[in-house]
């Protein structure tokens, strides 16, 4: 069920709402238009921009942006929605819509590890939405700010349930010739000479 505002009124509601339930027909027409358009089409931009505008509280027309953007190589525009994500499922998790102000000590219970342990969607939606924006944020050069955001993955997801912890590979390597079929400390490895 949707509040007045279209915010899923439960944390139930808006894991379904991630799942795509509760989207209005004509949204899910304007993506599925935009889907079909192809790649980086102006035309498809538009159709999403208003899918947002219809249903600005649902994750659906959000990713279907973030995505636009992202596989159109648009990595800074899928930053932008990657920051509209994270602010969207902060809410019903009771977090800060800026992930800067989020406190795990405080703000990340127990019971949130226990429901990420089992796959609940809201939590895995926020840890996505924040690995998706470190990785962009590594991809534009803003070393410091990916770094920032896996600290904070670290904390909420001590046991790398996502995987964000390949990105921070990917930072310890950053300005290195590696070869990336061979595991990392291979690489650094020099061969022993004949």
């Amino acid at each position: 069920m949707a509040a007045a505002n279209g915010m899923p009124e439960s944390l139930a509601d808006f894991e379904d709402a991630i799942l795509g339930a509760g989207l209005d027909p004509a949204v899910e027409s304007l993506i599925g238009q935009a889907g079909r358009a192809g790649i980086g089409d102006e035309g498809a931009l538009q159709l999403l921009l208003s899918a947002r505008r219809l249903a600005p509280a649902h994750p659906a027309p959000l990713i279907a942006h973030y995505r636009f953007h992202f596989y159109a190589r648009r990595l800074a525009e899928a930053r932008e929605v990657a920051v509209d994500a994270i602010a969207l499922a902060a809410r019903p998790l009771g977090l800060p819509a800026d992930w800067r102000q989020v406190r795990p000590e405080t703000q990340w219970p127990a019971e949130r590890m226990a429901e990420l342990r089992a796959h609940a969607v809201a939590p895995r939606f926020y840890l996505f939405a924040l690995k998706g924006y470190a990785y962009l944020s590594l991809r534009l050069g803003d070393a410091d700010e990916g770094r920032a955001v896996l600290d904070l993955l670290d904390r909420l997801d001590p046991t790398d349930s996502l995987g964000h912890r390949v990105l921070g590979s990917v930072l310890a390597r950053a300005g290195r010739d590696v070869d990336y079929d061979e595991p990392e400390a291979a690489a650094a490895t020099p061969e022993p000479a004949p």
